[in-house]
């Protein structure tokens, strides 16, 4: 049986605006088990973001957790203080974000920024530390590791400033690795590279991964689950494969039809309309005023996230009714 390393049950962010309340995640749960590589995938605004800083205790103000669990080998993590999530946050957990422009200082020389990641995490001396830091650079591929150590971030390109904040993500050899839509800012070659170096790292170092990403095309290169978010909510989670083979939300089967192919031409079909507005999301299921199989009852009732065999759960009224892999394979 699989080994749960995390769980997040029934988790409720809301971002307390001057315009109204923000419903970014609104009762969302998955189970992410040890060594396994998640994705959480959904167009932008569709909570993945939010609901990767609720697990990290790093939502922004006026952002705030009100309910549910975020529970990390039996502990609840919105129980802790932010002392104690500190000590947590890159030894158990790492986080890589998706513009290393941000999350690199550009005041500090990249050795600096390793090593005082470090040496939170671990009592070591400044020439030990020196000495890890160099070797996480190996570990991400970079060439000439003692002279990055002296560079600083805008001497490096994207794609090995992205290298270098997946090397401080790990600096603290934590257990698990959320990776925030890392490759949005890089051409195609370097988001190649970038993936398939942490597709390796996540195999090496036997790490669980959360993948957060709004591409179907990298949750099947990268991923073994799949958690699709829309509005805030679980539309539908399963096997990657079971994902792929037999969609049984309307909402994945849109995202999948919109993936290029290359071993077949058809045409790519665009999802109509857009995420709503989450101050005032509509009634019943969210995803209905997009959907093409609406009807009255997909518009007063929010449908209930059913569980099926193999672990597979799916929000929509009329799942047993339709059948999506069909649109799919056409």
């Amino acid at each position: 049986m699989p080994n749960e390393i995390l769980r997040v049950e029934d988790l409720h962010t809301y971002f307390f605006t001057e315009a109204g309340v923000v419903k970014a995640v609104d009762g969302v749960s998955f189970v992410l088990n040890a060594k396994e590589p998640l994705g959480l995938v959904g167009e932008s605004g569709s909570g993945k973001s939010v609901t990767a800083q609720s697990i990290l205790g790093i939502v922004p103000r006026p952002g705030k957790v009100l309910a549910g669990k975020v529970v990390l080998e039996g502990d609840d993590l919105l129980q802790k203080k932010q002392s104690e999530m500190r000590k947590l946050r890159g030894r158990k957990i790492g986080v890589v974000f998706q513009d290393p422009n941000s999350s690199l200082n550009p005041l500090f020389s990249i050795g600096t920024q390793l090593t005082d990641v470090i040496k939170i995490h671990f009592q070591l001396t400044k020439e030990q530390a020196y000495d890890k830091a160099v070797g996480l650079l190996k570990l991400v591929r970079i060439s000439e590791p003692d002279a990055r150590m002296r560079q600083y971030p805008h001497e490096l390109s994207g794609g090995m400033r992205q290298r270098v904040a997946i090397a401080r993500a790990l600096a603290g050899e934590p257990e698990i690795l959320i990776a925030d839509e890392p490759t949005t800012n890089l051409d195609v070659t370097i988001q190649a590279q970038v993936l398939e170096l942490l597709k390796t790292l996540q195999s090496e170092l036997d790490m669980s991964l959360i993948m957060i990403t709004h591409d179907m095309g990298i949750i099947a290169e990268m991923t073994r689950k799949v958690v699709v978010l829309y509005a805030g909510r679980v539309a539908e989670s399963a096997s990657t494969a079971a994902i792929f083979e037999s969609p049984k939300h309307p909402y994945t089967s849109a995202l999948l039809r919109a993936v290029p192919r290359l071993d077949k031409r058809r045409t790519l079909t665009s999802i109509p309309g857009n995420i709503p507005n989450l101050i005032e999301p509509p009634s019943g299921c969210r995803y209905h005023p997009r959907c093409a199989y609406m009807t009255d009852v997909c518009a007063e009732k929010v449908p209930p996230l059913e569980s099926l065999e193999g672990g597979r759960q799916v929000s929509c009224h009329h799942w047993k009714e339709l059948t999506l892999e069909k649109e799919l394979a056409s």
